[in-house]
């Protein structure tokens, strides 16, 4: 009995083991600015037949509410390995589209110069790139490309909630993908 509540002890101590999609490791946790995040979710974003990347969201705490995702304080991040090349081109209309499918004009108008910030970070990428789109509280949206800063960060927190409607809006990128993003099965 006393072996049995010692391994019982043990394996809880353990850290979670990452998951796996579409063969790209997924970490548990991710390190955004001074804290420590969980992985609320993974999932491919597939358009017609083609897997285009695998997307995982990241946040204080678990939450499976879209309102409760965009309400949340605090550092968050979106995940995005590529499982394909990609141009810029499709990467910056891949973008506008979701901002302009899930956002108001008003809300659009707004923040027209932050999301041409953001479109002129994209370049081309390469099947593997891992583009992360990260919130601090303190500086705004920071994009890394392979762990290289892409720019300034862009200030916010209305605009990183335009850009999580891109996956988590009424007209998401990818059902799927959102279900699996919010905790859901992929």
């Amino acid at each position: 009995m006393k072996r049995w509540l010692a391994l019982m002890l043990l394996l809880w101590a353990l850290p979670a083991s990452a998951i796996e999609v579409a063969g790209v490791k997924i970490a548990d946790k991710a390190r955004v600015g001074s804290g420590e995040l969980v992985l609320n979710g993974a999932g491919i974003r597939t358009r017609v037949i083609f897997k285009v990347y695998v997307g995982a969201l990241y946040l204080s705490e678990k939450k499976t509410a879209v309102a409760e995702v965009l309400a949340q304080k605090g550092a968050k991040r979106v995940a995005l390995t590529l499982l394909r090349d990609l141009s810029a081109q499709q990467l910056n209309e891949a973008f506008e589209k979701g901002i302009h499918a899930n956002n108001s004009t008003t809300e659009i108008e707004a923040m027209k110069p932050r999301i041409a910030a953001l479109l002129s970070l994209f370049a081309d990428g390469k099947e593997g790139d891992v583009i992360l789109i990260d919130f601090l509280p303190e500086s705004g949206t920071v994009v890394t490309l392979n762990g290289a800063p892409k720019g300034k960060p862009i200030p916010g927190a209305d605009f990183y909630r335009a850009l999580l409607r891109i996956w988590l809006g009424e007209k998401p990128v990818d059902e799927d993908l959102k279900n699996a993003m919010l905790g859901g099965a992929s």
